[in-house]
């Protein structure tokens, strides 16, 4: 049997030879035939620095070698300076083969662009939104320059499933596809990720008209080692005569001084503005040693250029940096070889541990984690989230699911994103000019990633873009933009479906509290935890984005409010189960693994405590005061879905880590009304969402119907189904 790499291009072999390569890597072995042969999709899953790229480009490259005419490979990405980087390594294989190769985003040199323009040949790595500025202003040089493309290929595919920015992605391969006549034959997908849950979904997420098999590459034998610690720290309750305890941040920075001077790493802060506190106080520290400063902030709220600075700075690998990060540094941007990765609070999800994890351990030496976890100091006052440690369970739980389990997330397909759909309507009338409503329902929903919008919702769509002036029919029923519809199309910030979360102000008479994003559940009447006290939201004004509270009764607000992106039910399973089993190790064999540190340990102890004094394991309704508590141990959609159920029956109610409080409450009255929901149909995700008062989360919400909008924000805050299965189950 010949060799894989033997069917590769004597070029590309010779390029091999020239790096030193003692052999190709298992994945990179699998992918070159079903890749050569270009006659299915496919998904290569592997974990960072595993070697996906190179897997992808050896034989992509080999096949296109001597094509002349027009593209052969279309890279897509996430991000830019993903972009810049493959095109720094593709550089030297491509000048051996004589393939160019173009990247093509808002700050690539216009004179490389020029030249593409005129010779379209060998490689373009592109981001959606070039590629959506392409299709509309200029289809015809977008027709000829990929009429040989031989590959679609999308790096980090995990970044796009289940997001708005995701259905854009697909929906513009389908308009490509579309374009260039090939719906019969299509252009082969190829998927690059090292986290995906559920893998044998996603080849339908790749291409949902599955129209091409598709195979899937995973890396078997590649076994990384790995290193995890869990760290405790108490925040203490400091009083005038006790100022000689540190806040929790303040050891942790300590502790991040002592763990990262001196080598490369990554810090995972989870907010902007943890980030730079962190940052500060840690340069601060190397003033006061009279030592040069190695600690950086980065997070998308930096100018492009401090970014890029510390980006390549870390690349060197000469000058010892940590960099103090969020979500920025999660995908594989080359930033060379990091000591280790540091989480200070809890992750948000699985596969962004993994994501992250997969960050540090290149070059043979160990992956190593760390987590760095502050918990309330308890007092006769505490809430039953800080008793419970939550914070640290729920790390605890994440860190058990990605190494025992081997699970991560799959996608949210549930999803609507009925903004992208309306952002994907303008987009091809521009680009065509002028279209009719059923060959918009047949390429976008039909054939295309919005497959769940029913033809009853698509009219209900068309008719109210009508109404906003997006849309015009003309007399041949052909629809064309409408004045407002042009006005959109025409501005520059069209290309992108995605924004940034609005932030509301939180106002308490007339004092400004901070801000808070919108894309969590608020309701009026609803308890929420914000800088260290308790509020009741009073009023939500959506014209003047503020969020109005009033100061509420309870006991110490928990630390840990579990804000942020949706947990699963995986996840809450898991803690209820390390929780009930007294028990957080890691079996391997016959052995079971300790991570956690002296201090994590007795907040892990004081949790199972609290779990079994309070009989957690049997009971899920609770009083603790004046307050009940709720515990489903079920994730956040079956939180929201009870959180607005209460809120409908006249109950004051808030949910903090998992957990749902009701203000004025007894456990009998508590369990009475959800014995009742339990005996009668619930309303649906959209009956729920209509009392929901700020739900224009995507980019184009403000101009969807709001049967819709309420139909697609049900279907992400809410799971009716999940909640009447955990109501049977405990009523």
């Amino acid at each position: 049997m010949i060799e894989p790499y033997k069917l590769l291009d004597h070029r590309v072999q010779k390029w091999l030879f020239k790096q030193g390569w003692p052999d190709l890597r298992e994945i990179q072995k699998k992918s070159i035939p079903p890749i050569l042969a270009g006659k299915s999709d496919v998904l290569i899953s592997a974990s960072t620095a595993a070697g996906k790229t190179e897997a992808f480009f050896l034989p992509a490259c080999s096949a296109i070698a001597d094509d002349i005419d027009g593209f052969g490979i279309l890279y897509i990405s996430p991000l830019k300076a993903l972009i810049n980087d493959q095109y720094r390594r593709l550089e030297s294989l491509c000048d051996l083969l004589d393939m160019p190769v173009v990247p093509w985003h808002g700050d690539s040199p216009q004179s490389l662009k020029n030249k593409a323009k005129k010779d379209p040949r060998g490689v373009l790595l592109i981001t959606p939104e070039s590629l959506e500025s392409l299709l509309i202003r200029d289809p015809k040089w977008v027709k000829s320059a990929f009429n040989n493309l031989k590959y679609i290929v999308i790096d980090e595919f995990h970044a796009f499933i289940g997001s708005e920015r995701g259905h854009q992605l697909l929906s513009l391969l389908n308009r490509v596809e579309h374009l260039l006549g090939r719906y019969s034959n299509p252009v082969p997908r190829v998927a690059l990720s090292a986290t995906l849950g559920e893998l044998e979904k996603v080849p339908a997420l790749l291409r949902p008209n599955e129209t091409l098999p598709c195979e899937l590459i995973t890396d078997e034998k590649h076994k990384s080692q790995l290193s995890i610690k869990v760290h405790g720290y108490v925040e203490p309750i400091i009083t005038e005569e006790d100022d000689q305890r540190y806040p929790a941040e303040y050891q942790i920075c300590q502790k991040l001084f002592e763990l990262c001077r001196g080598d490369s790493h990554l810090v995972f802060a989870n907010s902007r503005k943890r980030t730079e506190s962190i940052a500060v106080q840690l340069s601060d520290f190397c003033e006061q040693q009279l030592v040069p400063n190695e600690f950086f902030p980065h997070h998308g709220s930096l100018a492009k250029e401090s970014r890029e600075e510390l980006e390549a700075r870390l690349q060197k690998e000469t000058l010892p940096t940590t960099a103090i990060c969020t979500m920025t540094l999660e995908l594989g941007i080359d930033i060379g070889k990091v000591n280790s990765v540091v989480q200070v609070a809890a992750p948000h999800s699985v596969s962004s541990l993994r994501q992250r994890m997969g960050r540090s351990g290149r070059r043979g030496s160990p992956a190593v984690l760390r987590m760095l976890i502050a918990e309330n100091e308890l007092t006769e006052n505490s809430s039953i989230v800080d008793c419970l440690r939550l914070e640290l369970i729920q790390s605890l739980a994440m860190i058990r699911l990605l190494i025992s389990n081997k699970w991560f997330e799959p996608a949210d397909n549930q999803l609507m994103h009925f903004s992208t759909l309306l952002h994907q309507v303008l987009a091809l009338v521009a680009q065509w000019g002028g279209v009719r409503a059923d060959q918009l329902f047949e390429l976008l929903c039909k054939n295309g990633p919005f497959q769940h919008t029913t033809a009853s919702q698509f009219k209900s769509l068309l008719q109210h873009m009508g109404s906003q002036e997006l849309l015009t029919q003309i007399s041949s029923g052909e629809l064309v933009l409408g004045i407002k519809g042009e006005r959109l199309v025409d501005h520059y910030s069209f290309y992108a479906v995605f924004k940034t979360p609005e932030e509301y102000r939180i106002i308490v008479g007339n004092k400004t509290l901070g801000t808070l994003p919108i894309d969590s559940l608020v309701l009026e009447g609803q308890h929420i935890v914000f800088s260290g006290r308790r509020w009741k939201v009073v009023d939500v004004d959506t014209d003047k984005k503020t969020i109005y509270v009033e100061k509420t009764k309870g006991g110490k607000p928990p630390k840990f409010g579990g804000e942020g992106m949706s947990i699963h039910n995986r996840v809450r399973q898991e803690m209820f189960q390390i929780l009930s089993e007294g028990d957080y190790r890691i079996s391997i064999g016959e052995h079971k693994v300790d991570f956690i540190d002296p201090q994590a340990k007795v907040m892990f102890e004081e949790a199972v405590n609290y779990f079994q004094q309070a009989n957690l394991a049997n009971i899920c309704v609770v009083q603790q005061g004046k307050t009940t508590c709720i515990f489903t141990w079920m994730g956040d959609k079956v939180i929201n879905t009870l959180v607005a159920l209460l809120n409908k029956n006249g109950f004051e109610v808030g949910a903090f880590g998992g957990v749902i409080e009701v203000e004025k409450s007894n456990v009998e009255e508590v369990k009475r009304l959800l014995s009742k929901l339990n005996a009668e149909s619930l309303p649906s995700e959209s009956d729920l969402a209509a009392s929901v008062v700020e739900k224009n989360i995507e980019k184009f919400d403000e101009y969807i119907p709001n049967d819709l909008l309420n139909f697609g924000y049900g279907s992400r805050a809410f799971n009716i189904a999940d909640t009447k299965s955990w109501l049977t189950n405990q009523f």
